[in-house]
């Protein structure tokens, strides 16, 4: 779960001074021509986040603004990063800010859960949360698309019934964490499988090619969920709280400008999982550059605009 969790290291304060110096002082003020001013867009360091980020940056120099982009920051800086204003916003899940930032509970309603972290967030840090896409990057297992139809298995309350018949595959963090299996344990009762293993976690779909799984740990927009080998469990019973992208921006940019908010939103809305799988699987399985990915589909939808 190393995209939505949260761990500060004894070096993020020296690791985010370095950052907010790189910047400079250009951040988000006018040039001496009166044009836009730069903004400094962050992201994430997996294949999701850099696209959504570089989707981002594309938008804003359509509109005119120029971008600095300080990409790839771990999961450790990248919030802090925006409060002390070394970037301006990056993409964020729901789950996480919920979860990883302001230590609530667990919420389950998608709505309620981006009301929480829109208001807290205003209120701690003053950083605004726009419009919420529909996709929704959470915690999901995976099951064979042969296993699945062999035994009936569609659902997380499937696969529990059946766990005795099925080999799983895990990346380890899963099986201890609280909102991994012991709460899927907890929801649906006792997974006995008939063998556990545990995998790195970037070989996990190699390990079902190969036959040595049937079910395994994973995101629900991973891009090998384009193929139609797997078939992605439906948490039936709502164990995992929800996970949808939006971009978060510090309250002093976007006071400065407005259209920012307009300009975002309208990427955002494009934004499901089944789109996401696509980016993702253009860049993990097809070994494209997320920069080409991100420029030909903000091209392909926006270029009529």
């Amino acid at each position: 779960m190393k995209k939505k969790l949260i761990i500060i290291p004894l070096l993020t304060i020296i690791t985010t001074a370095l950052i907010f110096t790189g910047c400079g002082n250009n951040n988000t003020a006018s040039k001496a021509n009166g044009s836009k001013p730069t903004i400094t867009v962050g992201s994430k360091d997996f294949t999701e986040n850099l696209i959504l980020g570089e989707l981002y940056a594309e938008a804003l120099e359509h509109a005119g603004y120029t971008v600095n982009r300080k990409f790839n920051l771990s999961d450790a800086i990248v919030h802090t990063s925006l409060v002390n204003g070394a970037i301006d916003l990056y993409p964020e899940y729901t789950g996480t800010g919920l979860l990883s930032i302001l230590k609530e509970p667990p919420m389950y309603d998608s709505q309620k859960v981006y009301e929480e972290v829109s208001k807290k967030y205003e209120e701690k840090f003053h950083i605004t949360w726009l419009n919420p896409s529909e996709a929704n990057d959470s915690q999901g297992l995976v099951i064979t698309k042969k296993a699945s139809e062999k035994y009936n298995i569609h659902t997380i309350s499937d696969l529990q019934k059946n766990a005795s018949k099925l080999r799983f595959a895990s990346q380890g963090e899963f099986d201890k964490r609280a909102d991994g299996l012991p709460a899927l344990i907890k929801a649906y009762g006792p997974f006995n499988f008939a063998d556990e293993k545990i995998y790195n976690t970037g070989i996990l779909y190699d390990v079902l090619d190969s036959g040595k799984a049937d079910v395994a740990v994973a995101y629900t927009t991973d891009g090998n969920l384009v193929k139609s080998d797997y078939v992605l469990l439906k948490d039936d019973k709502h164990v995992w709280p929800p996970y949808n992208v939006a971009p978060i921006i510090r309250d002093s940019v976007l006071n400065k400008n407005p259209d920012i908010k307009n300009i975002l939103n309208k990427v955002t809305a494009k934004l499901d999982n089944k789109t996401l799988i696509k980016l993702n699987a253009e860049v993990d399985i097809d070994k494209q550059n997320y920069k080409t990915v991100a420029k030909e589909f903000y091209d392909k939808e926006f270029s009529k605009q």
